[in-house]
């Protein structure tokens, strides 16, 4: 099929209803088919029109879809399409930077083809000989979070002793593997038998626990770590992240990376032991990926060989087919995912 004609294909789409306040379900997104021309309207200079390949799901998007004043991103558009990373191909281009035929990542809409008017989220992929899908994982947003989140922001050395929550996930599968490869001791959290022995057997983890087994958190984190914890990777919040202060060593550093026990709570819940802050002098930091896109480069120059030469492993869990994007995208919030949660489009 050629673009040149500005051919009009029918478009399927993933439209978010409306805000939300409480738990998110399928139902606040819907299914639908339009139509679009393959060819970038002349008066939108710099537009990029594309055919979406992977489609990312990731827990920041949940806030979008809520009426949050002030947030770091804006909320989504009611009536409109779900928006979020993707890779996708170029099918026609008004900008200098992209080619028919290129291949790109970035914010892109959850439908089959896309006119992106805000080229300045895109990044063109260079590198092909790993999984393209790779490019919204640890090629693309988890994996700059995860670098910058534990070597920015955690100034981590060997042998110290580090903790992951929510360990199996896009995040925090690289975390662990970065510590590892660094000379620590890691220990993750994840939510079933199989996400544990995942963390266990294929990252190399030197242990794991499911905290659905745990009565009581701060025993099982005095379990895996009767020293103390240097690092803690923050994905959850609430009870993990209480029961951690009570176990953090002596100038450690706690990196908040995100909260998803929370997302989905109109109440956030409350944490009762920040004074453990004060003796032990820990330092605790929010970050947002955004702060160290400058460091992309450098960051792929690292673990491209990595992966090459099988030293860090990804896992993904693909969601095949634009019409399962809603159920994959609610199952991040009750642990149905087990790696980076990836919906395919079109393979090509």
């Amino acid at each position: 099929m050629e673009s040149g004609d500005g051919e009009v294909v029918s478009n399927k789409q993933v439209i978010f209803k409306d805000y939300v306040p409480g738990v998110l379900k399928e139902s606040d997104m819907y299914i639908t088919t339009s139509t679009i021309k393959l060819k970038v309207p002349e008066d939108c200079t710099n537009g990029v029109l594309v055919k979406n390949l992977y489609l990312s799901c990731d827990p920041y998007m949940r806030n979008r879809m809520r009426k949050l004043q002030g947030s770091y991103i804006a909320p989504l558009n009611p009536g409109s399409p779900v928006s979020g990373r993707g890779v996708a191909k170029v099918l026609d281009s008004r900008h200098p930077d992209y080619k028919k035929g290129d291949f790109i990542w970035g914010m892109t809409g959850w439908e089959e083809y896309s006119l992106i008017t805000a080229t300045e989220t895109l990044f063109k992929i260079h590198d092909k000989d790993v999984p393209l899908s790779y490019y919204i994982g640890i090629l693309g947003m988890p994996g700059l979070t995860a670098y910058a989140g534990f070597y920015e922001i955690c100034s981590p050395k060997k042998g110290e002793f580090v903790f992951i929550s929510a360990a199996s996930g896009a995040v925090g599968q690289l975390v662990g593997q970065f510590a590892k490869l660094l000379g620590c001791y890691v220990v993750g959290s994840a939510g079933s038998k199989d996400k544990v022995d995942l963390l266990k057997n294929k990252f190399g983890f030197d242990d794991a626990f499911n905290y659905k087994e745990e009565m009581d958190l701060d025993a099982a984190l005095k379990r895996y770590f009767p020293d103390g914890i240097d690092i803690y990777f923050e994905n959850v919040g609430g009870n993990m992240l209480d029961a951690v202060l009570l176990n953090m060593r002596l100038r450690g550093r706690i990196s908040v990376c995100g909260m998803v026990s929370q997302y989905n709570l109109e109440q956030p819940e409350g944490v009762h032991n920040l004074m453990s802050l004060v003796p032990k002098r820990i330092r605790m930091e929010g970050f947002l990926v955004y702060d160290y896109f400058h460091l992309f480069p450098k960051y792929l120059d690292m673990v491209l060989p990595y992966i090459k030469q099988g030293k860090i492993v990804y896992v993904e869990d693909t969601a095949e087919g634009l019409e399962n994007a809603p159920a994959a995208l609610i199952g991040l919030f009750n642990g149905r995912n087990i790696g980076k949660q990836v919906v395919a489009v079109s393979r090509e």
